[in-house]
């Protein structure tokens, strides 16, 4: 896998406040869409117990694992709430025209 930007959805794929599920090269990943209309992409599991965070819940700049409610600070991955404490690993993402991209590698 190559240093670059792979292309994920259209801007319009994702609501303001949420987030969804992208799978590239094997890797799971959530691409976030914020309340500022800014995209953001983290690790797409838990780092707690490997649950998809794609299947949990936005608020504000907060992701909330659908299985034991650890939350997660979308923008910096850092991990804010029990039982979560190690962060998700965070990735650049840019918007050209009406696609979202994101640079894995």
């Amino acid at each position: 896998m190559a240093d670059s930007w792979i292309e994920v959805c259209a801007k319009d794929a994702i609501d303001e406040e949420d987030v969804i599920r992208f799978d590239y090269g094997g890797k799971t990943y959530a691409i976030y869409r914020s309340p500022e209309d800014t995209f953001h992409a983290t690790d797409g599991l838990c780092t707690h117990e490997k649950i998809h965070l794609a299947d949990g819940l936005v608020m504000d700049d907060t992701i909330e694992c659908p299985k034991h409610n650890g939350r997660f600070d979308y923008k910096t991955g850092e991990a804010v709430g029990a039982p979560v404490c190690i962060n998700l690993k965070t990735y650049p993402v840019k918007v050209e025209g009406e696609a979202v991209f994101i640079k894995v590698a």
